[in-house]
């Protein structure tokens, strides 16, 4: 499952968050309440409260007594050894041998506990069950907690959707749309990155176009010299020896075929999507194209939307293709309904058979497994896979069982074909 960025930035702010709440809430429940130094004015005005250090114990209680009734305080006396000697209200913490001075001691269940020593060297302890309301406390870190929470998604969600727009942008300029750009938000890094990508678009864009240009104008300037060197063979004197002319003739086609194939491959480079669709019966089609190779085929028919020339030329280019590289044998043309759902059309050849790596790289334009007249221009099977994308297929090369070559093509059978 994608983790989606802003989630992360989010899930790391409310951690963050959370954590130094329960920081917060922890320190406050075990810090001390204040500073030592602030007890000492405090024993001074208890030693002045107390009876003197020799008076019995029912003396002591009965001054301890009204202000356990009256403020609520826990109170005991104890002697210089730490003895007790009266108490009034809850049984309190007893005196360490060691202690040298007042002190705060810890309170279980809340409140403040203090441990007053005396000039006279007595002790008094003290008790205030001062509620410190935890609850509360706690109650209202969380609301803080949520508010910011709710504060911070808003921003984090702006901030992680201008990346999520520039990441589909940048998939519909590798998918092919060189017209991609993105809308520049802001003035911070995403910013300057929304404008680095569109300049970089922007030039891909000229640069691709230039060559379309470059192409299709240099095909086309060819086709009048070519056209005058076939009427300068044509008007040549007879005695040209015949394989001689028969040699320029099979060149002169050849150019020919090459400067076609580029001027297919460069429009249907360009196209962003079909020109024109239509209900195609890819059996009948298959057949028609077989015929001229004097192949059968055998499928079933699948109807597929789609441009009908270009289907005849994809059908071709794969013909010509087996042809070439497997004169002489025979050819099995193949259509049928995909069982994953729309068609399937195979051209399988007797030939001798493509490596793993070259199974790929016949698509490239212009590579060759040989090199040599008669091998074709080395656009057919590029122009092929554009075709296929085009309708929103594809082609894949497979070894044959038993030798050779299998191409299969996969168009969708219902739907609008769309490019890559």
């Amino acid at each position: 499952m994608m983790r989606r960025l802003y989630l992360q930035i989010y899930a790391t702010i409310l951690g963050v968050l959370l954590l130094l709440g329960v920081l917060l809430f922890v320190s406050w429940l075990v810090s001390p309440p204040g500073d030592e130094s602030s007890l000492e004015p405090l024993a001074a005005v208890a030693l002045g409260l107390l009876p003197g250090p020799n008076a019995d114990p029912e003396e002591l209680e009965a001054t301890l007594v009204p202000f356990h009734e009256q403020l609520g305080l826990s109170l005991a006396v104890r002697g210089q050894d730490g003895r007790l000697l009266a108490q009034a209200g809850e049984p309190l913490p007893a005196i360490e041998r060691d202690w040298s001075g007042s002190r705060f001691l810890p309170s279980r269940g809340g409140g403040v506990t203090l441990a007053l020593h005396l000039q006279d060297g007595r002790w008094l302890v003290v008790r205030h069950r001062r509620q410190r309301h935890g609850a509360y406390v706690l109650a209202f870190m969380l609301a803080l907690a949520l508010a910011v929470a709710a504060g911070a998604f808003p921003l984090v969600r702006r901030l992680t959707r201008r990346l999520e727009r520039l990441q589909k942008r940048v998939d519909s300029l590798g998918a092919g749309d060189l017209s991609a750009r993105v809308e520049v938000e802001g003035r911070d890094e995403i910013a300057e990155l929304a404008g680095s990508f569109n300049r970089a678009a922007a030039r891909i864009e000229r640069l691709v176009e230039a060559q379309r240009m470059l192409l299709a104008g240099a095909s086309h300037e060819l086709r009048s010299p070519l056209a005058r060197i076939r009427v300068a063979l044509e008007l040549l004197d007879e005695n040209v020896r015949p394989d001689v002319r028969e040699r320029v003739g099979r060149d002169i086609e050849e150019l020919d075929e090459v400067i076609g194939e580029l001027l297919l491959a460069s429009r249907v480079e360009a196209a962003e999507a079909l020109e024109r669709s239509e209900r195609v019966d890819l059996l009948l089609l298959a057949a028609e194209e077989a015929a001229r190779y004097d192949v059968e085929v055998t499928g079933d028919p699948v109807l597929v939307e789609g441009d009908a020339r270009l289907l005849r030329r994809l059908l071709r280019n794969l013909l010509d293709n087996g042809r070439r590289h497997a004169p002489g044998a025979d050819l099995d043309v193949e259509v049928r309904a995909d069982p994953e759902g729309g068609a399937r059309v195979r051209v399988s050849d007797r030939g001798p058979g493509l490596s793993e790596l070259d199974r790929e790289r016949v698509f490239e334009p212009f590579y060759r497994v040989q090199k040599g007249p008669g091998q074709g221009s080395g656009l057919g099977l590029a122009i092929v896979r554009r075709i296929a994308r085009l309708h929103g297929g594809d082609v894949r090369c497979l070894a044959h069982e038993g030798g050779g070559t299998t191409f299969e093509v996969r168009l969708p059978v219902e739907g609008h074909p769309h490019d890559e």
